[in-house]
């Protein structure tokens, strides 16, 4: 599962044949493994295993996988296999993982929305808890929305699941308030940021008391982006080396993936008055910004997209081209595929520079796919945001009024171009066709003003268009063959070969543009090709021609060329 969610849960077993309890949860593999090898070798437990959890995006289920396992081997179960009807947590500290704060999140969305708070600061702040204890209903009501499904997953009665969570919540919220009340809670900016991740780092639950420590630091902040900074500045002065780093950074990581996966959050730091394109495109940056900020080197279509930066962001840019907060790019880089996947407009009132920027961000998320997020996601992202350029509204608008027949076709060309996805291509293909078989489209290139050769030129370049669209042969085939009838009709009413043909300009260099009419260079391929052939092949075989290319051997080597293309054509 290249680029989903992952973290890792270290369980420890106090007594042999004792129930396994989790002590600490980090995106931080190394301190979760050396973490669990410390306590082995210091005789605290009598067994430790390292679980690696990845998040299914479209399930928002996590699977499981043990890499790490020591001290005494699994007592022998009488059952082979057991039902899983028991709840997801069973202890307060079941709380603090990743995918229970996912779910608190969601559950209490709205009020913690209402506080500018995260559900990392809910866990960690004793004045949070004591609010929501009080409000009541809120914290009734997320127990409820929990239990019922739950209930029906496990074959439990809804009130059996919410006495288990509400004595869950109990515990959990006794917990906190007794270790405030007590004073075991470090002040991180009174004694600081490095001396107390140092300090609690030989704690059994280090990261939680670091938690607290860092929530209360972040909490006088009164918006997400003086949040961000406050962990941008504990960041700064986390330890040097070693494990207490580890574990002050996997602490400062858990808030900052979550008020940065969020749209309030993200958008706040980046910019809420900039189009949601442009802010996109700042995330995609921040998310990799070893390889967006290449791309913008040699692709000035994603350089143009690209806002400038503030200080934060700049700061912000800075940690995460670093090995470390990998769980922070992650969630910018799914809150971008999000944002892809819903409704909004990147361009609302600018359809032309929505194609635009939703070319640029696919080079930016392609070239940072793998690393952050699977590659088959980003495409999928961008088949689902294709199909709205396809509706006919926004083809209205992107279309206008004011265009001629043949810049209609134009833009219907780079629409399709920069649209995926079968069903999308096939969509663009009827736009096209549409297009392309009206009459407006005929009477235009018959009746224009231009030059008859000015027209066939054009019709050529449209008909090789077609083909670099990504559409399929049966779509485009037919696309072309009407162009070619368009250019037959052209040059059939100015007779394009006969003047050609009977011109007073010398034999080789009619017999020259014949070839580059007959070949689709100049002309389409069709009725109008095929009679500028008919016309070349009776020039070639008189003998002033001849004595002429005789005179000029680098237009006989145009000839040969010309004669190759058109007889693989053929």
């Amino acid at each position: 599962m290249s680029g989903a969610q992952v973290h890792y849960e270290l369980f420890i077993r106090r007594t042999p044949g004792a129930a396994w309890v989790l002590d600490m949860a980090t995106e931080n593999r190394a301190l979760a493994t050396k973490t669990a090898e410390e306590m082995m070798s210091a005789g605290k437990v009598a067994a430790v295993k390292v679980c690696k959890e990845s998040l299914n995006a479209e399930t928002r289920e996590f699977q499981s996988i043990s890499i790490l396992t020591l001290g005494a081997a699994e007592p022998v179960k009488a059952k082979a296999v057991r039902e899983d009807n028991e709840p997801l947590c069973f202890t307060p500290q079941d709380l603090y993982t990743v995918h229970a704060r996912d779910r608190i999140g969601r559950l209490l969305e709205h009020w913690l929305d209402r506080r500018n708070a995260t559900p990392f600061e809910l866990l960690h702040r004793p004045d949070l808890v004591e609010e929501l204890e009080g409000s009541g209903t809120d914290l009734q009501h997320a127990i409820q929305k929990i239990a019922i499904p739950e209930a029906q997953a496990r074959g439990k009665t809804v009130h059996e699941l919410m006495r288990t969570f509400q004595g869950l919540v109990e515990r959990a919220i006794e917990r906190i308030l007794k270790d405030a009340k007590k004073g075991n809670l470090p002040d991180v900016d009174k004694e600081g940021f490095a001396k107390a991740a140092e300090r609690v780092s030989r704690e059994p639950e280090r990261a939680y008391l670091l938690g607290a420590g860092v929530a209360a630091s972040i909490a006088p902040a009164r918006t997400w982006s003086d949040k961000v900074v406050r962990l941008l500045d504990l960041a700064d002065a986390a330890p040097i080396v070693g494990p207490p780093r580890g574990l002050a950074l996997g602490v400062i990581e858990q808030p900052m993936a979550e008020i940065l996966g969020s749209r309030a959050g993200l958008d706040e730091l980046i910019g809420k008055e900039l189009d949601l394109g442009v802010r996109l495109a700042a995330m995609a940056r921040l998310a990799a910004a070893g390889p967006v900020g290449a791309l913008m080197k040699i692709e000035p279509s994603v350089a143009k997209i690209m806002p400038p930066e503030t200080p934060a962001t700049q700061r912000l840019a800075k940690w995460l081209a670093t090995e470390d907060f990998q769980a922070v790019r992650v969630a910018i880089a799914r809150r971008v595929l999000r944002e892809l996947t819903g409704p909004r407009r990147l361009r609302p009132n600018d359809p032309t520079g929505e194609i635009e920027t939703l070319r640029a961000l696919a080079m930016a998320l392609t070239a940072a796919a793998g690393s952050l997020v699977p590659l088959d996601e980003v495409q999928a992202a961008f088949v689902t945001r294709s199909k709205t350029l396809l509706t006919p509204d926004f083809v209205e608008s992107y279309i206008g009024r004011d265009r001629s027949a043949k810049e209609e076709v134009e833009a219907l060309m780079w629409l399709a171009e920069n649209v995926i996805g079968a069903v999308n291509k096939r969509q663009a293909g009827r736009y096209l066709a549409s297009s392309i078989g009206g009459m407006r489209f005929e009477k235009e290139l018959r009746n224009g003003p231009d030059a008859p050769g000015v027209k066939l030129e054009a019709l050529a370049q449209l008909q090789r268009g077609v083909a670099r669209g990504g559409l399929v042969p049966e779509d485009y085939g037919p696309l072309q063959a009407k162009i070619g009838d368009v250019g037959g009709q052209v040059e059939a009413d100015a007779k394009v070969v006969t003047t050609l043909a009977r011109g007073q300009s010398a034999p080789a260099l009619r017999l020259l543009v014949l070839l580059r009419m007959a070949a689709g260079e100049i002309s389409p391929i069709g009725p109008a090709a095929d009679r500028a052939r008919a016309e070349a092949l009776k020039l070639i075989r008189l003998d002033e021609t001849r004595n002429d290319l005789a005179r000029a051997p680098e237009r006989m080597g145009q000839v040969r060329q010309l004669m190759e293309q058109i007889t693989k054509a053929a």
